[in-house]
């Protein structure tokens, strides 16, 4: 049975040490990253972390990142490496996720994996996602904080709308700064791996490590969240690469152009996925088919057009 509405906690040290009550208590607790509101739970138990199953509606087959203060705390749950370290000290606090084989004495609850050998773990940067971390003093489970498959959440109010009464409390700190989810990175294997790209460009990592990166193909098993090929979707139609509405159709548009709502009028890559979630928000309420412009694949473009894609496949 669904709890009465979430309590909306303010990003103070008194609306921060309370949501930390919550989350040891086992309660969800939706709280802020730079990328996405996460739907939070302590990552070492098994109800707990069941109940974000059941609050998203989220396939038991589709793994959740684990989130903690720092790579210090990450080291107790996985298997390190040189790579890890490197990565981690040139990225961490921020929008990247690794994926790691799972340490001997890991404590994470099973179903936070899916059954995987492997854990994705990151550390976000946002000031009030580190005070809760450090508070809880435990892992926190959290996808992004909206029904499964649907559009994420980058603010308090799209967390409310989508979970409601499905979460005991939202830790409030206004809309996300990055506004996509985290660049996912398998390490675990031969070789470094883009599982899926996001609010890290590819070219900053591939320039650290001195090599280009291989990109996971659909077709291959799914071995980190946010891989389903239908995603991310409003529940109107998304029809992509267009320059112009059709007839009932509302336009997200992106540079110089008339459009209903944009990304960026200017082009700029960062401004339009901070955009993009929100903006996708808006255009569903209206009730009509999304036609969206044609984005540029490159940069933060390439994370943005995965999310396009997948909120424009077909849908079971």
């Amino acid at each position: 049975m669904d709890s009465p509405d979430p309590l909306i906690l303010p990003s103070t040290e008194a609306g921060i040490a309370r949501a930390a009550r919550l989350l040891r208590a086992g309660e969800l607790v939706a709280f802020p990253t730079e990328t996405v509101y996460g739907l939070g739970a302590d990552a070492t138990s098994g109800p707990a972390v069941a109940a974000i199953y059941a609050a998203k509606g989220r396939p038991s087959f589709n793994p959740l990142i684990v989130h903690v203060a720092d790579a210090e705390a990450a080291r107790r749950h996985v298997v390190w490496s040189n790579m890890a370290e490197r990565l981690a000290g040139a990225f961490w606090p921020g929008p990247l996720t690794l994926v790691l084989p799972l340490a001997p004495d890991h404590g994470i609850a099973s179903l936070v994996t899916a059954g995987l050998e492997t854990l994705a773990v990151r550390v976000p940067a946002q000031p009030s996602s580190q005070a809760l971390l450090r508070a809880v003093d435990r892992p926190v489970a959290a996808p992004s904080a909206n029904p499964s498959g649907r559009i994420s959440a980058t603010t308090a109010l799209h967390v409310a709308a989508g979970l409601g009464p499905r979460v005991a409390a939202i830790l409030d700190d206004g809309p996300c700064t990055v506004g996509l989810e985290s660049t996912i990175l398998g390490i675990a294997s031969e070789g470094p791996v883009l599982l899926r790209p996001g609010g890290l460009a590819t070219e900053r990592i591939e320039d650290l490590l001195g090599e280009t990166l291989r990109q996971r193909e659909d077709s291959e098993g799914l071995s980190a969240p946010g891989q389903m090929l239908s995603h991310y979707a409003p529940a109107a139609a998304v029809r992509l690469n267009a320059n112009a509405a059709r007839t009932g159709e509302v336009l997200l548009g992106f540079g110089p152009m008339d459009c209903d709502l944009n990304l960026s009028p200017t082009g700029d890559l960062a401004e339009a996925a901070a955009n993009l979630f929100d903006h996708l928000h808006r255009l569903d309420a209206t009730g009509r088919p999304i036609a969206v412009a044609p984005v540029p694949v490159q940069g933060l473009g390439l994370a943005i057009n995965d999310r396009l894609r997948r909120a424009a496949a077909p849908r079971d």
